[in-house]
């Protein structure tokens, strides 16, 4: 294959100045919102850009302007680990709330006097990304996920033109950028008459439009779409800053787009009259926002502050009012899940609300329906709590003529089975663990992303596996073939669907065949959360993975003995046992074996000797052919190793695969050592 001729000099130069002329005109656009030029003149830039390049083809890089939007839409996203987990906000509603917000930081500052800086961002109401960038390049662009892991969206982001693909100076190592993805109300609006017009349905609101555009598999439909980004948060070994304000400001000179109304609040009484300033100004924004997030503006006092499991303690998120509406409660309708808790749903007379089209509300249990006193026929006060979950709040009285009060049903709709609870419950339950309700919301929880991620397990096809008597339970899923699986005759759950005809599940069947398959390998935990045992979320599932490493060992493990683990208490551990103690769920356990479902842990034990490797810091860079840079990442976390991004004095070593690039000269100069792969390889199997 001959090379690609090189370009003549005037070329290379016209080529430099059009990627900086288009680089700088996105900027002012998408980032700023103040173009310099009309859309007519970008548009010659663009196209003189791409006649070049199309002239000279070896002047094309992956960073050039031009190449935002891949050729053809992808097959799948990979999964992906945050090296620091992406934790969600706790939230405030009132201003006592934020007062006594305030009151925990100053406390745990031990500043009894005085008061305490913040930063107050607007809250933008999208979907958490996070960026990396290597050498100033960007590489990866992820989802939040679970916190722990999202999924590689980065042909995706590189469509969003408010993202930069090269940043203009900062780090030059690898740092990680955190933000929001949304979606513009024109764009949202421009969307939604697109699809009126195709006779398809349309989004609910731009936060949904905006995630689900952000995992669709055509980039070039992404492009179409319009999303924008806001960034907000930075992980950087390499550069490090003293408060937040500092680190926005940074942010923004590296040319990535940051929120322009953020403020730095001296003291609480400051950020009440920010937040109570923008309930109502929020409506005159292009971008939909649900509240105002409050952070410590002092970045070695968060670090003094820490975090819960799930929130950290130096933020927290104020929530704007819920609005309200009335409309019809038509019916009240019972629904029976996983775990056979059957719970009452309002069907209402569909109205829009903060955004979107309302149908159907929660009514939380029996109890609460009779405690308001909720009639079918009613006119009835809804809300969205928190701007998300439609409630029903009271019915507007008096209720009709002839209205009788509800009553739960005695009989399970599902099974006809007779409903029992608990004295010490609210919740009404469907004990027949055969009951097909129960059985197809295990298996859709089973097949979750969280738990043990089978793609293609859906709705639709868990209802022809349980309706044809194929699966009873999560084992007889490994028992299903491709040719039979290929053969299954499925209906689809969307009867608006162009194949909402019965239809065999040919190739798409096969895909889950090896979906299973592959399900066989992941970690224990999310084995134990995927057998949705009452009580152990996602958190609970990992921590017991690795402290036991065995589901037999977590099995027969005594309650005292599990709830001497921290974090597990005595509910979870009482919900193990009960668990364990049920032989149908040994029984289970063991087929899942049979079946060559992993049983132990992958993941370190933090809680066990430490590892071969602990107390040792390593880089990786460019390409390993023997595994992917995430894999050897985890195989060295599991010896104890830590993994960082960047090179440092402090560095053990750093793992050099093809394509080394900056970080191979940066150790040479520090005097680092450097691992080859067959090194590399042979290091973690002396380990």
């Amino acid at each position: 294959m001959s090379a690609i001729p090189s370009a003549p000099a005037d070329a290379i130069a016209r080529h430099r100045e059009l990627c900086d002329l288009v680089r700088h005109h996105e900027e002012r656009y998408y980032i700023l919102d103040d173009p310099e030029i009309s859309d007519a003149e970008f548009d010659r830039l663009l196209h003189e850009l791409e006649r070049l390049e199309a002239a000279h083809p070896g002047l094309v890089t992956p960073h050039s302007p031009t190449q935002r939007v891949a050729g053809r839409p992808i097959d799948r996203f990979e999964s992906v680990d945050h090296m620091v987990p992406m934790l969600s906000l706790d939230n405030a509603y009132s201003e006592d709330e934020l007062r006594a917000f305030d009151e925990r930081v100053r406390k745990g500052a031990d500043l009894r006097n005085g008061s305490v800086s913040y930063v107050a961002e607007l809250k933008i109401d999208g979907l958490s990304i996070a960026l990396t960038y290597d050498g100033g390049r960007l590489i990866r662009g992820a989802t939040r996920g679970n916190g722990t892991t999202g999924e590689d969206v980065t042909v995706n982001v590189r469509t969003i033109r408010a993202i930069p693909l090269t940043l203009h100076g900062g780090p030059v190592g690898r740092v990680e950028v955190r933000g929001e993805v949304y979606l513009p109300r024109a764009s949202f609006e421009r969307a939604n008459r697109e699809r009126e017009e195709a006779g398809l349905p349309l989004f609910a609101n731009p936060r949904n439009a905006a995630a689900g555009t952000m995992r669709n598999l055509d980039p070039a439909l992404v492009d179409r779409r319009g999303l924008s980004a806001f960034t907000y948060q930075l992980l950087s070994e390499e550069t490090s800053f003293a408060h937040h304000a500092d680190t926005l400001a940074a942010l923004r000179g590296w040319g990535l787009p940051v929120e322009p109304h953020w403020r730095r609040c001296e003291g609480i009484g400051a950020v009440v009259a920010l937040c109570a300033e923008w309930a109502d100004a929020r409506r005159t924004l292009q971008f939909e926002t649900d509240g105002v997030v409050i952070k410590v503006d002092d970045l070695a006092l968060r670090e003094r502050l820490g975090s819960t499991a799930k929130f950290p303690r130096w933020a927290t998120a104020f929530k704007f009012p819920a609005e309200q509406a009335t409309t019809a409660l038509k019916a009240i309708a019972v629904n029976v899940g996983r775990t056979g808790a059957v719970t009452p749903y309002a069907v209402l007379e569909p109205v829009f609300l903060a955004g979107s089209t309302i149908s159907m509300a929660t009514l939380h249990n029996a109890e609460d329906v009779a405690r308001k006193d909720l009639r079918e026929g009613d006119r009835v006060l809804i809300e969205k709590g928190g701007d998300v979950i439609p409630k029903v709040v009271k019915p507007m009285l008096p209720h009709p003529e002839g209205s009788r009060p509800w009553v739960m049903p005695s009989m399970c709709p599902a099974c006809s089975s007779a409903l029992q609870r608990d004295e010490a419950e609210v919740v009404w339950r469907c004990e027949n663990t055969a009951c097909p309700a129960r059985i197809r919301r295990a298996l859709e929880h089973f097949a979750s992303r969280s738990a043990m991620n089978i793609e293609g397990l859906g709705e639709s096809l868990i209802d022809a596996l349980v309706a044809q008597g194929l699966v009873h339970d999560f084992a007889d899923l490994y028992g299903l073939t491709a040719d039979r699986l290929e053969q299954l005759v499925v209906v689809p759950k969307d009867p608006r669907s162009e194949r909402a005809k019965p239809r065999k599940l040919g190739k798409v069947g096969r895909n889950v065949a090896k979906q299973l398959t592959q399900s066989k390998q992941h970690d224990l935990a999310r084995l134990i959360y995927g057998l949705g045992i009452r009580h152990v979320g996602e958190k609970a599932a990992a921590t017991l993975a690795r402290r036991f490493r065995t589901l037999e060992r977590i099995l027969d493990t005594p309650a005292e003995d599990l709830q001497a683990v921290p974090e597990i208490g005595p509910v979870v551990a009482a919900s193990v046992r009960a668990f364990a103690n049920e032989p149908r769920n040994r029984e289970l356990v063991e087929r899942l074996g049979a079946a060559g479902v992993n049983m132990q842990s992958l993941s370190a034990d933090s809680s066990s000797e430490p590892g071969p490797l602990a107390g040792r810091t390593y880089v990786i860079t460019g390409t390993l052919s023997s595994m992917s840079r995430e894999d050897a990442t985890a195989a060295l976390e599991r010896l104890g190793a830590r993994v960082s991004g960047s090179v440092s004095k402090k560095t053990t070593a750093l793992i050099a695969g093809a394509e080394a690039g900056s970080k191979l000269e940066k150790a040479r100069q520090l005097g680092v050592e450097t691992l080859d792969e067959s090194a590399f390889l042979d290091l973690i199997l002396r380990a």
